[in-house]
Formats: structure tokens, sequence, C-alpha cells
């Protein structure tokens, strides 16, 4: 049986069903964090707004924080994952912290849908105009690791604490990361 997937942009409007993934998924694993996990819905409805007006903003905010959009993958209209991307990154993102980061809800692992939502949001990532993306991923997280592999990822450098992998779009030139050195102290 095959399942049907889509990936769907964070909405200020999104409900119920968003919010009852977001309270089953940690609120911090392997590096990708979920503020919602634990929250009530009406803090849910507020970090709703402000993430659909981080995705248009275009400049750096206290000091750090790069504008990034957020993504839903669906299953068989079913949410089963989150992803960010964060549309450049800053010399500090270079060494933490990366282009994309993604999680699957508990009890949906395992079965293809890291690497599918890891697929839709390298697409948007491309649409974006960015040639390539950068993804750190925990030295012990075997299979983001093979799904970054999967998705045609290199591994550039193995640190002490992350893999750095890099996707370059297909069938582009020379690829550089979109940054910024814009930098502050935190």
């Amino acid at each position: 049986m095959k399942v049907k997937m889509e990936l769907r942009s964070l909405s200020a409007g999104d409900g119920r069903e968003i919010y009852d993934m977001l309270q089953q998924m940690p609120a911090e694993e392997n590096g990708f964090f979920n503020p919602m996990q634990g929250k009530n819905y009406e803090e849910y409805r507020a970090w709703l707004v402000c993430e659909q007006a981080d995705a248009r903003r275009t400049e750096i905010v206290d000091g750090w924080k790069v504008p990034q959009s957020t993504f839903w993958l669906y299953a068989d209209g079913l949410p089963v994952g989150m992803a960010r991307l964060r549309h450049f990154l800053t010399d500090s993102l270079l060494e933490d912290g990366g282009s994309i980061g993604y999680a699957i809800r508990p009890g949906w692992r395992g079965k293809g849908y890291g690497r599918a939502l890891l697929g839709f949001v390298l697409e948007r990532a491309w649409a974006m105009g960015l040639d390539r993306v950068l993804i750190t991923v925990h030295n012990g997280n075997l299979p983001s690791i093979r799904t970054a592999l999967a998705n045609g990822g290199v591994i550039d450098r193995i640190g002490r604490k992350c893999h750095y992998i890099e996707i370059t779009r297909p069938a582009c030139g020379p690829a550089s990361f979109p940054h910024t050195s814009q930098e502050s102290e935190r």
C-alpha cells in the first residue's frame, strides 16, 4: 500500500493535529528543539504566529537568529514530522546548527519518513535559490546520518560532536553556503 506524503508550510491556522504531534515529540533530541513540548494550546497558537512571521523576515534578529521556515510532513493526512530550514547561515551556524533540522514523531520512525521529509525540504531549499545546505548531525545519531547520505549528502568532516554533511543542489555550478558574517556576542 502506497502512502501519500506531502509537505506543508507552517501556518498560523494550524490546529490541534499539529499541537498533538508536538506534544508527543521530545523538547530536545539530538540537537533538534521542539519549543512547544509541554506548552498549552494558547501558547502554541501564539508560537505559530511568531514562526510564520519569522519565515518572512530577511534580517538577523537579536544578533544571531536567522530567518527560518518550518514545515510539517503529512502521511495519509496525518502529521508525522517537522523540519526547519534556515534561509542562510552565519559563521557560528556553519559550526553548530546547519541549514536544516528535522524530527519524526515517535511511533512513525524507521519507516522512511525522515528520508522523505528531508527530500521535500531540500526541494524547498533549491526553490528558495540555495545551492548548498549543511546538515550537522550528532555523531551517535546514525539514522539521521544515513538519512542525509541517502538524500545526496557527503560527509565533509567529522568533529568532536557532529558529522558535517553537505548536500548540493543537483546540476548546479560551484556551490557556496548562503551566509552572512554578521555575528554578535551572545
